[in-house]
Parts: structure tokens; sequence; C-alpha cells
């Protein structure tokens, strides 16, 4: 298969540009909106269909973890979520290429995950390309309240993002890293 043979859904998922007006994307998307409002409107202590829920709309979801609702997410099965992990409530979730969570990682509330990109050039981006860059948190991560993730970041284990931080570009494991952008302040 050419490039050009490729579907924009099938581009999305290699990385490169696409244009989301593509039926198999509106599919998956309106999968995602079905199961993120159903996961947002259930009783609250109904701590059962919420796993399942959560199972069925996320790649991977780990034994022990939770999410708090409300959630959002563009498509769910890109995210892999992994075990013993936290998020608390307004997690955002721009998972157009891969979103991975380790285990043990704990996320404050009104977190953004934001893989999504548009191109700088203003005809492309009027054009409405876009693409997506992999964000990886690594195990026993910790995203204090409101912490922005941008594409293509990888967070090392046992790291610790200050509230309110935005992340915009790697951070090693074992340290705390604060403000906008966020730069590490001290090893742990």
């Amino acid at each position: 298969m050419t490039v050009s043979e490729k579907s924009m859904r099938d581009r999305m998922l290699a990385g490169e540009l696409y244009i989301a007006d593509d039926p198999e994307i509106a599919r998956d998307l309106a999968r995602a909106q079905r199961l993120s409002h159903e996961i947002n409107t259930i009783d609250p202590t109904d701590y059962d269909r919420r796993r399942e829920l959560l199972t069925e709309l996320l790649g991977s979801f780990g034994e022990g973890s939770e999410i708090r609702p409300p959630l959002h997410c563009d498509y769910g099965y890109q995210t892999s979520f992994g075990a013993r992990s936290f998020a608390n409530f307004g997690l955002v979730i721009l998972d157009v290429a891969t979103v991975t969570v380790g285990d043990d990682v704990q996320i404050g509330p009104n977190v953004q995950l934001l893989t999504a990109t548009h191109p700088l050039e203003p005809g492309p981006r009027r054009d409405k390309w876009e693409a997506a860059q992999p964000i990886v948190i690594g195990d026993n991560v910790w995203l204090g309240g409101g912490v922005i993730v941008c594409p293509g970041v990888t967070i090392g284990e046992n790291t610790v993002v200050g509230a309110g931080s935005v992340v915009v570009r790697d951070l090693p494991a074992n340290v705390v890293a604060v403000g906008s952008p966020a730069r590490p302040i001290r090893e742990l």
C-alpha cells in the first residue's frame, strides 16, 4: 500500500499528517464519546460498571486502577493505563497517538495528556492537517492537579510534576519538576 492509498485513519495511527474528516475516524470518535458519556453519567458508586466501561474504552486498563469521572478522550483504544494507577476528576486524554500510563501512577484533578499537534505553517493548518506524538508516563509518577503534558513527552519513573506545570520536554526519572515549562528542581 502506498502512502496515497492509506486511509486517513491509517495515516493517523502511523503518526503521519492526516485530516480527521474520515468515516473510520468519525466511527472511532463516536464510540469513545458514547462510552465516555456512559462512564460520566452512571451512578458514581457503581465501581464495577465503571471498570467494565473503562476496560471496553481503553486499550488496556490495569488491575486495581481507577479513573474518576468525568473523563474525556478522543479514541480510548490508544491509551494504556497501568496497574494500581489512579486519576482524579477531570482527566482529558487527546489520544490521537498512543498514551502509556505506567503502574502506580497518581494523576491529580484536571490533568491534560495531549498528543495532538498541528502544522505551524498557516496553509496546512487551515486545510485541517494534523498529526500526533505519543506520551509515556513512567511507573510511580505523580502528576499534580492541572498538569498539562504536551505531545511527544516521556516522564521518567518516580518523577513528581508540580500542580499547574506544563511539560513540553522529556523529564528524567527521580526528579521533582515544576513550572511552565516544567523543569527539574531537585532529585529524589
